[in-house]
Parts: C-alpha cells; sequence; structure tokens
C-alpha cells in the first residue's frame, strides 16, 4: 500500500521518539526544548522569501513542517492530541473564519475580510478567556513585532493617534527623553525605559505607515551588513581593516557603498 508524503513523515516521527529503536536525542526532547528551533526555524522560511530562493524555502518549509509533526508526536505520545487533531482545528478555524466562502456570507473585498477576520479573532478569544483586548499577543514574538500588534489591538479599542504626523511628535517626543535621560546621567534602567519607548513609538509610526517594522528593520540590517561588507572589502584591498581608518575615511567609503547600491538613503 503506497504511504502519502504526511503519512511518511509521521511515520519517520513515530520512529525517532520510539522509545526501543528511535534516536537519543529525539526522546530527550520536550515542547519547551524544541520550542526554540520552531521559531528558529519560521524564521529560517522568512529569510528564503526574503531571498527569494524557492529551492531553499521549498527545504525549509519542510524543516518547519517536521517541527509541527514533532509538537503534535510529543502531544499525541501524553495523550493530548494528535497530528489530525490538529490538521483538523485549523480546517475547523480557516472554514469559521472564512463564512464569504464556505458560507453565505458577502465580503466586498480585501480589506473588509482583514476587518471580519480580526473581529472573528477577538470573539475565539473572548469565548476562550474573557480576557483584554491585548490578550493573546505572544511574548515570544520578537519585541518589535509585538509592539505592532499591541498597538494594532489597542486601535481597534479606540486608544491610537489619528494620524501618522501625530505618531511623528510623539517619536520626536521620546528622542527627547533619550536625550534628557542621558545627558543627566540617569541609570541605565532610566535610559533603557526611554529607549523602549521610542522604539514602541516608532513601531506605532510604521504601522500608520502601513509598513511592517520587523521587515522593515530586517531588510535595513541586510543593507547595514552588505554596506559594511564594501567598506571592509575597499580597506582590504589595501592592507588595511576599518579599525585602522579614520571616521571620514569610514564615512566616505560608506557612501561610495550607497551609491553603488543606486540608493540616498543613509
Amino acid at each position: 500500500m503506497t504511504t502519502t508524503p504526511i503519512e511518511r513523515l509521521l511515520a519517520i516521527m513515530a520512529r525517532l521518539r520510539d522509545r526501543e529503536r528511535g534516536c537519543p536525542w529525539d526522546r530527550e526532547q520536550t515542547f519547551a526544548t524544541i520550542a526554540p528551533y520552531t521559531i528558529e526555524e519560521a524564521y529560517e522560511v522568512a529569510d528564503a522569501i526574503s531571498r527569494d530562493d524557492m529551492k531553499e524555502l521549498k527545504d525549509e518549509l519542510g524543516d518547519l513542517l517536521f517541527q509541527v509533526v514533532f509538537h503534535a508526536r510529543m502531544a499525541e505520545e501524553a495523550g493530548h492530541f494528535d497530528f489530525g487533531g490538529v490538521a483538523d482545528a485549523i480546517s475547523d478555524k480557516m472554514e469559521r473564519r472564512h463564512p464569504h466562502v464556505f458560507g453565505d456570507a458577502q465580503i466586498r473585498d480585501a480589506a473588509q475580510q482583514t476587518v471580519a477576520w480580526e473581529a472573528h479573532k477577538a470573539a475565539e478569544r473572548e469565548e476562550k478567556s474573557g480576557a483584554g483586548a491585548l490578550a493573546g499577543v505572544p511574548l515570544a514574538l520578537p519585541a518589535l513585532l509585538r509592539a505592532e500588534k499591541l498597538g494594532q489591538r489597542a486601535a481597534r479599542a479606540n486608544f491610537d493617534w489619528s494620524a501618522a504626523r501625530s505618531v511623528i511628535e510623539k517619536v520626536r517626543e521620546e528622542v527627547g527623553e533619550v536625550e534628557s535621560a542621558a545627558a543627566a546621567g540617569e541609570s541605565e534602567e532610566r535610559v533603557s525605559h526611554e529607549i523602549g519607548d521610542l522604539l514602541f513609538a516608532a513601531a506605532q509610526l510604521a504601522r500608520h505607515l502601513n509598513v511592517n517594522p520587523e521587515t522593515a528593520l530586517r531588510e535595513c540590517n541586510v543593507r547595514f551588513e552588505r554596506r559594511f561588507r564594501h567598506i571592509e572589502a575597499r580597506l582590504a584591498a589595501g592592507g588595511r581593516a576599518p579599525a585602522d581608518a579614520t571616521l571620514e575615511e569610514l564615512e566616505a567609503l560608506w557612501g561610495e557603498a550607497k551609491k553603488t547600491e543606486g540608493k540616498s538613503d543613509r
């Protein structure tokens, strides 16, 4: 009898966790020890997408799927649920949240669907816990992404700035707070507090401008790495390293790297 690809994967996972014939490392793992790998694999997927590398994306999606299978297998062993239960749960959720596709509801466009989707999620959260608007935003999310989502939730409760220009003023205000704390020689804890406020405000500005702050910062990191490597390569050609150059030289090479990219941003 021919097995499907997912049946093969589930069988492999079961064998790896087998108490007698399995892999010692796989047998020792728990939900807590595997969770960091799950997060890492999700980022690997995002990285492959950002590089438009479809071969790598196929591999990374497989790695991420294996994480789901791993968690489901551990849950099955503990008598909680199995992979089939996971698949049924997400299928039920997708049908429930798309009544315009699987039911009789009418949705005009993507924007209206986004509103309806968030309304469904809010109702489900309320049904589960009766908690407030900010409930359910995972603590494990990257802080910048979590800041954006907290702002989104608060905005749906009418706690938000009316326009991006108001958020820009808030960002300027927070920059001033950081400057004041640093100039006054405030404690590291106090300065950290003010920088946190600044980063949170910046995340909300990105949200108001329809920019994902996590993506924006990730792309900025890539640009920084690329430009700094340009600096290193140019200096290495003369037998030097960045530590051997003056700040003026480094700035000039940074500008050269930007021109090479055809960009005007710093």
